[in-house]
């Protein structure tokens, strides 16, 4: 009989489930069904099951099943720090670095209608972070005090000036859940993101999934490991990096597409490419994810006209006599809309093109001018992917397009906009079988064996 891992991700839309023969290292089935999470996941999970079994002709034995889930709109946060371009956005990569939506994003003392939002958001957690170790401590405090006043019931992960700890506890105590991490920011400029992220992980583990229709199903799953987009970076960032064992492929990003967001993974360190540009801002984070929540299929449908207008439209379309307006509102408005015929398959993949080259240029560093009395010279912020070799696309729009390259390619460099340290000259490869979230599950038990697989099966370039 076979031994193999089941791997299920409870997405938003759809339940995927991927079964993996161990010894031969090969997907043996896949299979997805709506997700269920208004009732109860086990529903959509235990149809998709059936419709893996059908697929099997023969037995299996499940030697360990592992999940991740964005059911219910995933894991949604709202973080805090002290000024926006330290600690609040040391803070924000945090949250976004653990797989999180992030909601909300505050900076510097709160006042009451921003500490009243944050009580009637629909948060599943908050990150407060505020001041290096030693620096200010008063604004962390401050708005401790204001959680705890405004009565919040969800957890909250406390990743700031450790000198503060003590006196959080006392604040806390009684009246808040909270668990107390190591400073995002221990010292200036320094990021320090990765505890604050395995905690809300843990957080998330626990209690999140439990709350999300999770515990009719709790018996037939090992655990429930992370939140999606947590699990695609840690794919990722294997399949970059590799292992003691596994060679990696080296710098790379993926972009999903979805209907609602568009997120951004990259692996490298951006470091600049061109000789005589410095660095400025705040230290870039090696596996680095950013989600653009006004750039997608079906729910931001209208922000992405609002984004992009009709000037970037035409560049990716081509057809006389179209209302644009009218075709992002009908996709907008019915979000479970199918495109069939020529014409809306190609605004489809025209607004799939925006989603892409927008979303990497707001990933993606910059170049500035700055002169001094010996000249120009030129700083950079963010990251340098000008070099970067391979871009892997994943997401319904390209799985399902005839050309998904073509959408990909949106995300190059071009001509009229100089500044952006997009990518020049990368390889593309697509996610045709949906697996980048199991791989990310499978690095948990196996790593060395999930880079082999996402070679085969994602960057084959034999």
């Amino acid at each position: 009989m076979k031994k193999t891992y089941l791997f299920v991700d409870f997405g938003s839309t759809f339940t995927k489930l991927t079964l993996v023969d161990i010894e031969k290292e090969e997907i043996l089935a896949t299979s997805k069904s709506y997700t269920t999470v208004a009732k109860d996941v086990r529903f959509g999970y235990e149809k998709a099951l059936e419709q893996l079994n059908q697929q099997m002709e023969e037995p299996y034995e499940v030697v360990q099943t592992a999940a991740c889930s964005s059911a219910a709109g995933g894991l949604k946060m709202i973080s805090i720090g002290l000024v926006p371009d330290l600690t609040a956005e040391a803070a924000k990569r945090a949250a976004l670095g653990a797989g999180a939506r992030l909601i909300g994003n505050y900076a510097f003392k709160l006042n009451k209608k921003e500490f009243e939002a944050i009580a009637i958001s629909n948060a599943d957690m908050i990150l407060l972070a505020g001041g290096t170790d030693g620096g200010n401590e008063e604004t962390l405090l401050y708005n401790a005090e204001g959680l705890r006043n405004a009565q919040i019931k969800i957890p909250v992960v406390v990743a700031g000036n450790k000198a503060t700890y003590d006196r959080v506890e006392e604040i806390f105590e009684g009246h808040v859940p909270y668990h107390i991490t190591e400073n995002v920011m221990p010292k200036l400029n320094e990021i320090n993101v990765d505890p604050a992220r395995e905690t809300i992980r843990n957080i998330f583990m626990e209690n999140i999934t439990k709350a999300k229709g999770m515990t009719n199903i709790v018996n037939d799953i090992s655990a429930i490991l992370m939140p999606t987009p947590q699990s695609v970076l840690k794919a990722a960032e294997v399949l970059g990096k590799g292992t003691k064992n596994e060679e990696g492929i080296g710098d790379l990003m993926i972009v999903d597409i979805g209907g609602a967001t568009t997120d951004v993974h990259t692996i490298g360190n951006g470091d600049p490419t061109k000789p005589g540009v410095f660095m400025i801002g705040l230290e870039e984070p090696y596996a680095k994810r950013t989600v653009e929540g006004d750039l997608g299929m079906r729910y931001s449908a209208m922000s992405v006209y609002e984004a992009s207008g009709k000037r970037l439209l035409k560049t990716y379309l081509d057809i006389e006599n179209i209302d644009y307006e009218a075709q992002y509102k009908k996709r907008y408005e019915d979000t479970a809309f199918v495109s069939t015929t020529a014409e809306d398959i190609a605004f489809d993949e025209a607004m799939a093109k925006i989603c892409v080259d927008l979303s990497v240029k707001r990933h993606s560093g910059y170049v500035e001018p700055v002169y001094t009395p010996l000249g120009v010279v030129y700083s950079q912020r963010g990251k340098d992917l000008s070099d970067l070799k391979t871009i892997i696309g994943t997401g319904g729009v390209l799985v399902n397009s005839e050309a998904p390259v073509e959408i990909l390619q949106a995300a190059q460099f071009r001509a009229d906009d100089l500044n952006s340290l997009k990518p020049r000259m990368p390889e593309y490869f697509i996610d045709k079988r949906y697996i980048l979230s199991a791989m990310g599950l499978l690095t948990t038990i196996d790593p060395d064996m999930a880079v082999r697989m996402m070679k085969k099966y994602v960057v084959d370039k034999e």
